[in-house]
């Protein structure tokens, strides 16, 4: 232990700590800035000891899982940030990470490839109300029904990034009619008083849509229907359509990079985590097999047409009606005894004071209900 000290004492000893650039050194003057050296040197900045304990806690990242609700209290939003970039990139982001770490203070979040499901991404949703970007591409588990509460709860929503998978692209197509601008109907002494944000909603904020494999159909709708909306810009010096993209609204712009670049890329390359196993027909291809392609399609088609059939069904019915008024003795009865103002019961206790008694238990059928209202007028 003494020779371990001994050690130490003498490293520190021989550790320059002047910063006095008077002394002789290997490079000008102009050259003492840190990131020059560090260039001139072919080494790159030494991690700061806050980036040193997040790679320990990314590489044991499965052992404090269950315990994030009680230790994420403590950490500020950055570190949260930070924590939920290195889970994405272990592919461990689900539910259980995400929920405990949001943040209030968060103005982007990027969950591309995780296993978040609906229940955590409204979760957030409802805790990140500032966001202002957001990357949802590659998420197998999110549909329409999440990012309705998103853009429900996040009003400064500028950058929407999704699609990169059959699933996703799905997900992306049912989300266009909440892109849409809606109105309300309101009713007010004048239109003088009724307020925009009262009458309109549906991700009014939104700006930028990253969708790289966006089809036609949908490309065509956004730009008539959706003309503030700009999909995929590309970098330009003029900015796009003379507006200035922002860095978010890239397809090469990974959201949460800025937050692990100072930590070491072995850390989501920790060992002794396994993935979960893939089938090897999701395995071998990105594409989904062509019995999956076939129901996503039957379900895009059922939801489509779930309307029409609901209205078929309607006019069914009230025809069905109108036919069994039409061709029922019975059914003239009814109306022709109420459009005179008297009912049933009426006829039935006029029948019982004329003389007829209930014991003699008399069937009435259609046919008599109808001399009766005659000879009751």
């Amino acid at each position: 232990m003494m020779g371990k000290g001994t050690e130490i004492t003498t490293s520190l000893k021989r550790l320059d700590l002047n910063s006095n650039p008077s002394k002789s050194s290997l490079f000008s003057p102009t050259l003492q800035s840190p990131g020059l050296l560090s260039c001139r040197l072919g080494k790159s900045k030494p991690p700061s000891l806050v980036s040193l304990c997040l790679g320990v806690i990314g590489k044991n990242l499965q052992e404090i899982i269950a315990h994030l609700n009680d230790i994420s209290i403590a950490f500020p939003p950055h570190i949260k940030m930070t924590i939920a970039a290195i889970a994405r990139r272990r592919k461990m982001l689900c539910d259980e990470v995400i929920i405990p770490l949001a943040d209030t203070s968060w103005e982007i979040l990027d969950i591309s490839g995780s296993e978040v499901t609906d229940s955590g991404l409204i979760e957030v949703a409802k805790t990140c109300k500032f966001l202002q970007a957001i990357d949802i591409s590659r998420c197998n588990k999110i549909t329409a029904s999440s990012v309705s509460v998103l853009v429900e709860h996040c009003k400064s929503l500028q950058t929407l990034r999704c699609g990169g998978c059959p699933r996703s692209d799905y997900t992306a197509r049912c989300c266009l009619t909440l892109l849409k601008p809606k109105l309300d109907d309101m009713v007010k002494d004048s239109w003088e008083e009724l307020d925009i944000v009262e009458i309109s909603h549906n991700a009014e904020s939104l700006r930028w849509l990253v969708w790289p494999k966006i089809d036609k159909d949908s490309l065509e709708m956004l730009a008539t229907e959706c003309p503030r909306i700009s999909v995929n810009p590309k970098p330009s010096p003029f900015g796009f359509r003379g507006k200035d993209v922002p860095m978010e609204a890239f397809p090469d712009t990974v959201l949460d990079d800025l937050f692990v670049q100072e930590i070491n890329p072995s850390t989501w390359a920790a060992c002794g985590f396994t993935l979960k196993p893939v089938s090897p027909i999701l395995s071998s291809s990105k594409e989904l097999s062509l019995a999956e392609k076939f129901r996503l399609a039957f379900v895009e088609r059922d939801a489509r047409l779930a309307p029409k059939r609901a209205k078929n069904a309607r006019q069914h019915q009230r025809r069905s009606d109108r036919e069994w008024m039409e061709m029922s003795a019975e059914a003239k009865a009814i109306v022709l005894a109420s459009q005179m103002g008297v009912g049933i019961n009426s006829f039935l206790s006029t029948s019982i004071h004329s003389g007829v008694g209930w014991g003699e238990e008399w069937l009435y059928t259609a046919g008599d209900l109808v001399a009766m209202a005659y000879d009751f007028y």
